[in-house]
């Protein structure tokens, strides 16, 4: 039978194959082929006589993430907020531009609006192609217009530590207690509330694995130069329309359709910086 891996801890995998969850072991023969199962892999499994599980077979992976381990992710939900912990919108166009390569689906989701309005993550971001909401998991403003784009996905919920990934959980299933953790006032950001990954289902048919904080979402493998502006989906509509060809729309480079479109300037700066650290 089949399932889907919504845990992975310590060499034990724990599957949901629809009608029942399984602890699971995988065989032997996966290290010999170099391969880990992760959360979000679906897997053929046979049950043993005990009432464990073995994985014997893993699908080919629609797309994964390297950290956190995570496969076949839907949606990135990313959490920005203007309040403490502030995000810094660098590394939020980094993990956009990740996504978008894998071929993965982005909202962003501006929370914390009860104590700051995000008004500059707001004007950043409103014309990237990507759905763009802003609310309050504590108080549930926004929540309502969520719903619709996560159903019946599987989603990573990715942000700042102490950016109120869990609250947001709590806010889309009211059923659940999510642990929260409190943001340090000396530090500007939060302690880490989740020690691994783990796809939860959630009401409208939604998995989500609640990642921990940006600093476990390094070291991604860099995106090549000459792909990185269709990473960028407002830059998309200017390529091919460069003056010369294989433009990489740096500054200075003189009838550049990218230069001369009306780019935020943040994400502009960010596409160079990621250029820089591709080339």
């Amino acid at each position: 039978m089949t399932g889907r891996i919504t845990r992975s801890l310590s060499g034990f995998y724990t599957v949901d194959t629809g009608s029942e969850i399984l602890t699971c072991h995988a065989r032997g023969i996966f290290r010999k082929r170099g391969i880990a199962p992760l959360a979000g892999d679906i897997v053929t499994v046979t049950k043993n006589a005990d009432g464990t599980g073995s994985i014997t077979e893993v699908a080919e992976r629609r797309n994964m993430l390297i950290r956190p381990p995570v496969a076949n992710i839907d949606t990135l939900l990313l959490l920005l907020s203007e309040a403490t912990p502030k995000t810094e919108p660098f590394v939020i166009d980094k993990m956009v531009a990740a996504a978008v390569y894998r071929g993965i689906e982005v909202i962003l989701f501006v929370n914390k609006t009860d104590l700051a309005p995000g008004s500059g993550l707001l004007e950043i971001y409103k014309t990237t192609g990507h759905p763009l909401l802003s609310g309050s998991a504590l108080t549930g403003e926004g929540i309502s217009g969520l719903r619709p784009l996560i159903a019946r996905k599987c989603i990573a919920l990715a942000g700042n530590t102490g950016v109120g990934k869990s609250a947001l959980m709590g806010a889309l299933d009211t059923s659940r207690t999510y642990q929260t953790g409190e943001v340090s006032e000396r530090l500007g950001r939060g302690r880490h509330t989740t020690r691994h990954v783990e796809l939860t289902r959630l009401r409208d048919d939604v998995l989500a694995a609640d990642t921990p904080g940006f600093s476990a979402l390094d070291g991604l493998e860099t995106i090549p130069p000459s792909e990185l502006a269709g990473c960028f989906l407002e830059f998309r509509p200017c390529l091919g329309h460069c003056r010369f060809a294989g433009c990489l729309h740096r500054e200075g480079q003189t009838g550049c359709a990218v230069r001369e479109a009306p780019i935020h300037p943040s994400r502009y700066g960010s596409y160079l910086r990621l250029l820089e650290e591709s080339l």
